[in-house]
């Protein structure tokens, strides 16, 4: 099964680095409307799923992007998340915020594709909390996307999904915490530990602390 709307948009087709859009395309709650759309396309209405694929396939090659740092395998990765999103509505719990469903399903398949890659990193050390705003600015500041992409590029996996689901998808901590399916300490020490390398990257590669 394919999505029929068409591939999520290429990197010529959209700057991973343009201004970011806090969507929350069906968030849950009390919103008939959007409860309305989502009944729709769990009933098999193809105008509405089309309307609910329209609204995530930008936010999911966007984070497939940044995790797999290959075009091609991100747009494969898009496509698969999508048609999951699909054939799974009817598990969705409609009080769950949307997005955070769909990421959940869009990190899973960059998983497999690690896995597929053999070269998966996700041991973690042990806690740390982050005690405050972080001194790293870099990541939503910084005039040199280039060198914060290769940066970011050179985190392992743990660390690179928590940086791109805070700082350039703009998920809260408890977003974080139920897309990963883990404690709400666990985030916060890894996105501390994350900044922080992330950080050490990119003066590496010759940027400004």
């Amino acid at each position: 099964m394919k999505y029929s709307g068409g591939p999520p948009r290429t990197p010529e087709d959209s700057d991973p680095e343009a201004p970011l859009l806090a969507l929350r395309v069906y968030p849950g709650g009390n919103n008939e409307s959007d409860r309305s759309l989502m009944l729709r396309a769990r009933a098999g209405d193809a105008h509405a799923r089309q309307q609910l694929l329209a609204g995530i396939s930008e936010p999911v090659y966007r984070y497939t992007l940044r995790m797999l740092s290959n075009a091609e395998d991100a747009r494969d990765a898009s496509q698969d998340t999508l048609v999951k999103v699909l054939r799974h509505l009817d598990s969705y719990d409609l009080d769950r915020p949307f997005l955070t469903w769909v990421f959940g399903i869009a990190r899973n398949t960059c998983i497999d594709e690690y896995r597929r890659r053999k070269r998966r990193a996700w041991d973690e050390p042990g806690d740390v909390v982050d005690p405050g705003p972080p001194a790293l600015h870099l990541a939503m500041q910084s005039e040199d996307a280039e060198r914060l992409n290769r940066s970011l590029a050179a985190l392992s996996p743990l660390y690179r999904e928590v940086i791109v689901l805070y700082h350039f998808e703009h998920l809260k901590y408890t977003e974080i915490a139920d897309v990963l399916e883990v404690p709400l300490g666990t985030v916060m020490n890894r996105i501390f530990r994350a900044r922080q390398k992330l950080k050490d990257h990119y003066e590496n590669e010759g940027g400004e602390p």
